[in-house]
């Protein structure tokens, strides 16, 4: 086997918590390698809107959202309600405050700036209307220079060939940010079509790692440490069926295509603990002309009905948790709930449109593909999805009954702050804090009600995909990885989907992923130089 370089530090992944623990660990004066699997930077993270939810931030206080130290920590406890994680929630609340600090010091990363998205559990001690998310600001690609061709781009680049653009947004924006402030230290390499194989222990500690390099075997040795931030097992069709509840092989994940589980089996070969492997940051999944889903966040109108031909959720609420909803009915009910049906009718699509331009009508290739069926009445619509008629008939009557009264009594749609927010904004842009009143639309029916009423139908189908896989190795609150005794393995740390999550089974705000990756690199980095918490 070859020899290769010797650093003091080896990051496994080049995603949002890679990249920046990189930077925290070159800005330090430690000689930092970056290996990456593909032949781009950014992981997941670059499919992202980049939204990192960091309660009590700077540029939360900038944008004048002022909240007590106990809010946050109130409100994971109760979403959580895990106590065997009370420390990984401490210490993510820490370290996301004090690693915004020392990145909006670099002229790289500028000031991140709040975004109005409320917190996923509305009624929990400690919720926000306003939210705790951030976001980095856009990124020229003029700025970024040459390195804007390493960073990866976004779903619709990758799958259809849309043009990037002369500027990086969202998780874009953050992967350039880091990416350039990490090699502008000076300590900073990075390796592309490098792919982890095993880590390398000596004593009873990691000392570095093996790697396949352009198809060359080589070993780089890590004087201080290696970090796992090579995301999660999504696209493991192998893993997913050994651990995952449902049927999936990740075909329909939204996941980085280089996300096989490479750090996690590599962690396991040297004795790490494991948790939450039958679990992943769920979310529902259109289809689309290509035959394969992008990540769904919030439905306006319509209704999703199973393969009995019923209703069975608020179709608007977070995402996450109407993932795991069609997961639990899927498994227990023994009627299909992945895939679901979408049911619209034209009245809808005359308001919101679909698949295109709102004031244009559905993009030919969505009706040429088959990915949105249309038929002149409800009944020849049942009869293209296989459900039967009369339940189809029913669920809709019920439903224009709620539309009606502009009150949906099974599912509460449009009560929410997450549903009203999907229907005034589309995704989460920066801007000021929203206002929602306890009546959010005096004097007219919910708009997100909208009763299915005029032909033609249609109906589109929604699957179960996610944003990676949320279990992984066991780490401490300074991100260093467990033995299934509960000690420390020394030199080994791990952090975003590499590591089981904080959250546990919950996913308490927008930007909860991102930003217990980017914190747990953060805390790794000063552990592992011995700066430790404040």
């Amino acid at each position: 086997m070859a020899s290769g370089e010797s650093y003091d530090v080896v990051v496994v992944g080049s995603g949002g918590g890679g990249l920046v623990g990189a930077y925290v660990a070159a800005s330090r004066g430690l000689r930092t390698l970056v290996i990456e699997k593909t032949d781009r930077v950014g992981g997941t993270t670059a499919y992202s809107g980049a939204g990192i939810w960091y309660p009590g931030s700077a540029p939360l206080k900038r944008a004048g959202i002022e909240e007590g130290p106990e809010d946050a920590r109130a409100y994971l406890r109760s979403v959580v309600a895990d106590d065997t994680r009370q420390h990984l929630q401490d210490a993510y609340l820490e370290a996301g405050r004090r690693l915004i600090d020392e990145l909006e010091q670099n002229p790289w990363f500028q000031s991140f700036v709040h975004g109005p998205v409320p917190d996923y559990f509305a009624s929990a001690p400690g919720a926000t209307l306003a939210g705790r998310t951030i976001f980095p600001p856009d990124l020229p690609v003029a700025d970024l220079g040459d390195r804007a061709e390493t960073v990866r781009g976004s779903i619709p680049r990758e799958r259809w060939g849309v043009e990037r653009g002369t500027v990086l947004t969202g998780g874009r924006a953050l992967i350039g940010r880091a990416l350039a402030a990490f090699l502008e230290t000076g300590n900073g390499t990075l390796r592309l079509n490098t792919r982890l194989e095993s880590l390398v222990v000596e004593n009873d500690r990691v000392v570095g790692v093996t790697a396949t390099s352009e198809g060359e075997h080589v070993t780089f040795r890590a004087g201080r440490g290696v970090l796992l931030a090579a995301g999660g097992f999504e696209r493991n069709a192998e893993l997913r069926a050994k651990y995952h509840p449902v049927p999936l092989d990740g075909t329909w994940s939204n996941g980085c295509p280089g996300n096989t589980g490479d750090a996690l089996q590599a962690g396991v070969a040297v004795g790490a603990a494991t948790d939450l492997l039958d679990e992943a940051w769920y979310a529902p999944g259109l289809v689309q002309p290509d035959g394969l889903p992008v990540f769904h966040s919030g439905t306006r109108g319509g209704i999703w009905v199973n393969g009995a031909g019923e209703r069975f959720m608020n179709e608007t609420r977070p995402y996450d948790q109407a993932g795991h909803e069609m997961v639990r009915l899927h498994s227990t009910t023994g009627v299909s709930h992945i895939p679901c049906h979408w049911i619209l009718d034209q009245g809808l699509i005359d308001r919101d449109g679909f698949g295109g331009d709102p004031e244009q009508p559905p993009n030919p290739a969505w009706l040429e593909s088959g990915a949105l069926k249309k038929a002149d009445t409800l009944e020849e619509l049942a009869g293209l999805i296989g459900v039967p008629y009369e339940a189809l008939r029913k669920t809709v009557d019920e439903f224009n009954g709620y539309a009606a009264d502009g009150v949906d009594e099974r599912f509460h749609r449009g009560e929410s702050p997450w549903d009203q927010m999907n229907f005034h904004i589309v995704g989460f842009p920066a801007g000021p804090v929203m206002n929602y009143p306890a009546k959010p639309w005096p004097g007219v029916a919910n708009p997100l009600l909208q009763p299915i009423e005029t032909g033609p139908f249609y109906v589109a189908t929604v699957v179960l995909s996610d944003i990676g896989t949320k279990g992984g190795l066991r780490t401490d609150e300074n991100a260093r990885v467990l033995r299934p005794d509960g000690e420390a393995i020394p030199g080994l740390y791990a952090a975003g989907n590499t590591a089981a999550a904080m959250s546990g089974r919950a996913y308490p705000g927008a930007g909860t992923p991102i930003g217990s990756s980017l914190a747990f690199s953060y805390r790794a980095v000063l552990d592992l130089v011995g700066q430790g918490p404040a």
